[in-house]
């Protein structure tokens, strides 16, 4: 039992390394005119990412750059990503450091 399950796992892995195999008669669905992302080749580029910005290569798996303005998104992530850096601050802070003389404090001298 366990030698079959070893036999298929290995199996297993070593077909994953495999290249797919192309199906007779099947085409591809992707429009040959589309511009495909430099990111993810296999996805078709968004239409309002176009190289503007700074970074932008085309990464949008998730289609979120159709939902709304980029430049109210990208302050907001911005935004976001300072709270959460404070947020981490701030736990380090208050786990570490102690203020002498207040409760919990490890360094209250008894008298």
């Amino acid at each position: 039992m366990f030698r079959t399950f070893v036999l298929a796992a290995a199996l297993a892995c070593a077909c994953a390394f495999q290249a797919p195999r192309k199906l007779a008669g099947r085409t591809n669905s992707v429009a040959v005119e589309a511009e495909m992302s430099k990111s993810l080749p296999f996805l078709e580029k968004p239409e309002k990412l176009d190289g503007s910005m700074i970074g932008d290569v085309g990464f949008d798996p998730m289609g979120l750059s159709n939902q709304g303005d980029l430049t109210y998104m990208r302050a907001a992530e911005i935004k976001h990503g300072r709270v959460a850096m404070l947020a981490t601050v701030g736990f380090f802070v208050a786990n570490f450091m102690h203020i002498p003389g207040m409760a919990g404090s490890k360094s209250q001298v008894s008298s």
